[in-house]
């Protein structure tokens, strides 16, 4: 079985005609809304958000918070309503997850009325596997690890006032068929997402991509360099061609060596009602299912 089939692809990017639409852009050359930041994921300027043209011919510099494509929730999210900021602890032992420290904050945004204005009280959910490339509370025998029981590097917490909503984890790890990544989940407003009222709650699902140079030299490093080498990269993984490019985690060092930091900014239409159902079906907007392999939790 081929073990890149756990994240079936079935999100799509926003084509011109969304991006100008949701952005309330009418025959005027200049676009009112938030200018992309410095902060904004590398490669967020994609070619279907980098510069467009407007009837009258003229050049409309779209936001970074625009081009995100949803991608499907795979096989492992587990919604346990872990209320934390720093996931790397496993909560039976307190053990903290081994890896290099990687400060993660999404700004979440809401598109409308020509503008990305930040949106509060949105439940951002985050869950990746360890330098081992295991993710907590599974049982899979495809790979081999069974962590059932276990809740390390899964948790959410709510945007500020600011839309900000911030983690500490480390640089995931690698498992065959797939390329270095990190899962996410947003669903607004809050509460609903607590009550699990799928009918009320709107969702986006997707994943944050690393630069392989970037992960190269973490890798090379321990515990990640007892893996061994990854079998994949972002060119090749399935995933990543549904449009990681606009997905990639802007990574900085951050202190000391062996630390990074990483802001993302995504911008979440939610007049959008299909991409906003629910995830009843295990795929985004309720589209698909991913195929299961034996074991899955």
């Amino acid at each position: 079985m081929i073990l890149d089939e756990d994240d079936l692809p079935v999100g799509r990017v926003l084509s011109r005609r969304d991006a100008v639409r949701l952005l309330a852009v009418g025959g005027a050359a200049a676009l009112v809304g938030c200018r992309p930041s410095d902060n904004a994921g590398a490669g967020a300027t994609s070619s279907v958000a980098s510069a467009t043209s407007d009837s009258a011919g003229g050049a409309l510099a779209l936001p970074s918070c625009v081009a995100k494509p949803e991608l499907t929730v795979g096989p492992y999210f587990l919604d346990k309503q872990l209320d934390r900021s720093d996931i790397r602890p496993e909560p039976t032992t307190n053990k903290i997850s081994a890896g290099a420290p990687l400060a993660l904050t999404f700004n979440v945004k809401q598109i409308a009325n020509g503008q990305c204005m930040p949106l509060a009280n949105a439940l951002v959910d985050v869950w990746q596997c360890d330098a081992e490339g295991q993710y907590s509370g599974v049982n899979d025998n495809m790979i081999g690890f069974n962590t059932v029981g276990q809740k390390f590097l899964r948790g959410y917490q709510v945007t500020d006032a600011n839309g900000v909503a911030r983690f500490t984890t480390i640089y995931p790890g690698w498992y065959q068929g797939r390329t270095v990544h990190i899962h996410f989940k947003i669903r607004t407003p809050a509460q609903a997402a607590l009550a699990a009222s799928t009918d009320t709650a709107y969702e986006f699902t997707s994943q944050l991509f690393f630069d392989d140079a970037l992960t190269d030299k973490v890798h090379a490093l321990a515990p990640y360099n007892a893996k061994g080498q990854r079998n994949q990269r972002n060119a090749n993984d399935g995933i990543y061609r549904q449009g990681g490019n606009v997905l990639l985690l802007k990574v900085a060092q951050s202190g000391s060596e062996g630390r990074y930091a990483g802001t993302f900014e995504v911008g979440l239409d939610l007049s959008d009602a299909e991409t906003g159902r629910a995830d009843r079906s295990g795929g985004p907007g309720g589209r698909g299912r991913p195929r299961r392999r034996p074991g899955d939790a």
